[in-house]
């Protein structure tokens, strides 16, 4: 049994010592620590308060819980006094901490206990194999999926949900990089009866800033679907394709616009005359509008491959994601009567 002291014995100090008592009963709490004994309680919480110097007991645990600014101090305090085990109770343990509290004896529900109610988002974040390790990786919302993409393509496993499962497109992942994500998404979760209200896809290290408290309100104020702030090319979006994708793979896919969807077609060209290109392939959308963007994108993307030289399954470039970049653009900026909102990438490292 873990034998643990709390250094403090004010407000922050007592809510941890409660928090404790009731999340971490193979813990024994031996008392409250204290600098000076004048004007401190002989009790909190049902135990005693202890002074710094008159502590026998050295092989102990001390959970330092006070304000921030002082925890330096108390750690030169504690190791003068023998003690070396400690942990600094910061803003973010305690919030952690006293949510967890609070959730166990029902009361002072937490915004993100409101979103798991709610159930809110289901945004699901492409990771690959091969991708660096982030540091910026803990502490994402419960609502972030992570999904590998190209799971068929090897033997090692990076996130609990697969491209490969269900109705998908896997295999197509050198081509289509994070869009095999987008499709599993479109064919095994839309549908669901348990899909949440809005779904989307973000990369492993771009994600739009939004929070738990953006995505309630978004349901609130019924928005359609949010975007990144676009990306700014002169003379005009021509330069971004310009830059990634062959001019035969471009034409295969004004091709395949042309054919299966002309209205489209018709208005592509003055859109491509603008400078704002929704880059990155990112969105978080009402599950319907989601819906409706794969089942018009998918098709055009697959008629674009037969049509490209050498076809797509004969080849491993990603110009399918790049095209489907273009294609994103072209989609939200006809579709001008949704409720569109936007927000900053946020670029983990």
């Amino acid at each position: 049994m873990l034998k643990l002291a709390i250094y403090g014995a004010r407000s922050i100090a007592l809510g941890a010592a409660l928090a404790v008592q009731r999340l971490y009963p193979e813990c024994r709490l031996i008392g409250f620590i204290v600098s000076s004994i004048a004007d401190n309680p002989s009790y909190l919480a049902g135990v005693p308060v202890i002074q710094l110097n008159t502590l026998l007991e050295k092989d102990v645990h001390v959970l330092i819980a006070t304000s921030e600014d002082t925890h330096a101090v108390i750690i030169k305090s504690l190791l003068a006094h023998g003690i070396t085990e400690y942990t600094c109770l910061n803003w973010e343990k305690e919030e952690v901490l006293m949510k967890r509290y609070y959730e166990k004896i029902g009361k002072f529900m937490s915004i993100q206990c409101l979103w798991k109610q709610k159930y809110t988002a289901e945004v699901y974040i492409a990771k690959f194999y091969k991708d660096k390790p982030l540091k910026e990786s803990e502490g994402l919302p419960e609502w972030l999926i992570p999904i590998q993409v190209g799971t068929v393509l090897t033997d090692k496993r990076v996130a609990e949900v697969w491209d490969d499962s269900g109705e998908n497109i896997s295999a197509k992942n050198v081509n289509y990089c994070e869009l095999t994500a987008l499709y599993w998404i479109w064919k095994n979760r839309l549908d669901a009866p348990d899909c949440a209200a809005y779904s989307g896809l973000f990369h492993y290290r771009r994600f739009l800033n939004i929070t738990s408290e953006d995505v309630i309100r978004m349901e609130q104020k019924d928005i359609d679907v949010v975007l990144p702030f676009p990306t700014v090319h002169e003379p005009d979006i021509s330069e971004h394709h310009a830059r990634y994708v062959k001019e035969s793979d471009w034409e295969a896919m004004l091709q395949a616009l042309a054919e299966l969807r002309p209205e489209y077609a018709e208005q592509f060209t003055d859109i491509l005359k603008q400078p704002y290109l929704y880059n990155y392939n990112i969105l978080v959308a009402k599950k319907e509008v989601l819906k409706d963007y794969c089942e018009w994108l998918f098709p055009i993307l697959k008629r674009t491959e037969e049509l490209s030289s050498p076809k797509g399954w004969e080849r491993a470039d990603r110009y399918i994601g790049y095209l489907g970049e273009n294609l994103l653009t072209l989609y939200f900026f006809v579709h001008k009567g949704l409720r569109i909102c936007h927000a900053g990438r946020k670029m983990l490292v």
